[in-house]
């Protein structure tokens, strides 16, 4: 399991069904290579399964406001940055990538949005580029990918925004369903509420087989909303 958040239900699984209890998770970058934190054997369960841990010796992290810069404090969610031996130092014969990368103070902007626990393990809970704005609310993907993937029928799910008039984003889930399985719209937004903020659930659903991936395996999420934007005949100028 490699190139994205590993789900906590998946997670559980690997330990509970294929008996790898002594699997522990680890995030980085190959920017800020190898790792920068990791979860160890000893942690709670809880903690090894919903977070990546705590932060390597010798490596320093940040959350910042996306906006301001500024340290954001334990419990809210910001751009994680990193800086120390394990980052890189720049992109080879591309100076302004580094520069948008790497600031003056050697802090590697990652990219993710990361919340720092009041035990100083991390959880990750997107990407900044795919974070959703909704009528002014700031949502975060992963957390209803999260909660989806407790639906006894879901085997796999993924979260994006696309175009709105009225809002400027809405939901989009695409949902991977268990082998003989079947379900409706209504069946998984039923399931959504009372349990999520309702701003959360999904105004858009989509039943699929298959998910546009990298070589690598990584979900391309950009296809994704290339392809719903093409289905619902909007474009991002005509939501602008």
């Amino acid at each position: 399991m490699a190139g994205a958040p590993c789900p906590v239900q998946v997670m559980r699984q690997v330990m509970d069904k294929m008996h790898m209890r002594e699997v522990t998770i680890a995030y980085g970058m190959t920017e800020t290579s190898p790792v920068s934190f990791q979860s160890c054997m000893d942690d709670p369960i809880e903690a090894r399964v919903s977070t990546v841990g705590s932060v390597h010796p010798h490596v320093e992290v940040k959350i910042i406001d996306p906006q301001t810069r500024l340290t954001l404090p334990r419990g809210q969610a910001g751009e994680l940055c990193t800086r120390g031996y394990v980052v890189m130092l720049g992109y080879w014969n591309d100076p302004e990538s580094t520069t948008e990368a790497i600031d003056t103070a050697r802090w590697m902007h990652s990219g993710d949005l990361a919340v720092m626990r009041a035990d100083g393990r991390v959880n990750i809970v997107g990407r900044l580029k795919d974070m959703i704005i909704r009528g002014g609310e700031n949502i975060y993907p992963r957390e209803i990918e999260e909660f989806l993937h407790t639906h006894p029928k879901v085997s796999e799910v993924q979260v994006i925004g696309v175009p709105d008039k009225k809002y400027g984003e809405e939901v989009c889930a695409w949902i991977r369903l268990r082998q003989g399985h079947t379900a409706t719209e209504d069946e998984i937004r039923d399931f959504c509420g009372g349990q999520i903020a309702t701003f959360n659930i999904p105004r858009y659903i989509r039943f699929v087989n298959e998910f546009p991936m990298t070589v690598t395996g990584k979900i391309q999420k950009f296809r994704m909303r290339e392809q719903m934007l093409s289905e619902l005949g909007l474009s991002v100028e005509q939501t602008a």
